[in-house]
């Protein structure tokens, strides 16, 4: 007589289990983050998320929060809204970029092609893959005499931030004098080029992003013209074993 207490007992003791690994599971996967995420993309509020899904803002707000667990129903009305397949939820998330440059791990390179060069540069990109911008460190050396630094161009925008020294940037028709604390952002699909203007060199931290806008013109070269020749960034060895754009 016994018998079917046992059995109804192990039914709740697995159901409880069953309970216990979802639980763990969702909050592995980071559900709620991921629902909130989306929804804070769309600048949509927990009552109108409620609106299309039918559940309540208070469910939501739990849901986020990782008090309840959801259903795979519910997931499903929530990956509707915001054009997502189920999977979306339980797919691993890639993991956010983050790479340290240590001073004692660069490597200092000159310019390349011009004897004497007129600067010397390290990447402070090297250790990111398939980067969306290269920043560097740069020291320009002064010019003996009348001297010019030779101009180059390459698609895309340019920033660049005077730490120390002085500096003349040509951009185009137009020469800009530059001091400590100065920054400027330009199209550096416009031929320009820096020369130091003191007897001690200037330094400065210079981000280029080669990536045209809508709309801006694509430097152009002869057939058969090397890439740095046509004035885009010179290729150089980086201490990573790949290759590395100098960044003038």
């Amino acid at each position: 007589m016994a018998e079917p207490a046992v059995v109804k007992s192990e039914e709740m003791q697995m159901t409880q289990a069953d309970a216990t690994t979802a639980e763990r599971f969702i909050a592995e996967k980071r559900i709620g983050e991921r629902i909130r995420r989306l929804r804070l993309k769309k600048s949509m509020g927990l009552v109108e998320l409620g609106k299309h899904t039918g559940l309540s803002a208070s469910f939501l707000s739990q849901l986020e929060t990782g008090r309840v667990v959801p259903t795979l129903r519910n997931l499903a009305r929530i990956a509707m809204v915001f054009s997502k397949d189920l999977s979306f939820f339980f797919d691993s998330e890639p993991a956010a970029m983050f790479r340290v440059h240590r001073q004692k791990d660069r490597v200092r390179l000159p310019q390349t092609g011009v004897e004497p060069p007129t600067y010397t540069f390290e990447s402070l990109g090297y250790l990111v893959p398939d980067r969306h911008m290269d920043p560097y460190f740069a020291e320009f050396l002064p010019l003996a005499g009348n001297g010019e630094a030779r101009a180059h161009m390459h698609a895309g925008f340019e920033f660049l931030y005077v730490l120390d020294g002085e500096l003349e940037l040509r951009h185009g028709d137009q020469a800009c004098a530059l001091e400590t604390g100065d920054a400027v952002y330009f199209d550096s699909g416009t031929p320009h080029s820096y020369r130091c203007q003191g007897r001690r060199s200037a330094k400065a931290i210079i981000v280029t992003v080669h990536q045209a806008s809508a709309g801006q013109p694509q430097p152009l070269r002869a057939a058969g013209t090397p890439r740095s020749a046509a004035g885009s960034p010179a290729r150089a060895s980086g201490n990573d074993g790949g290759q590395e754009d100098a960044p003038l």
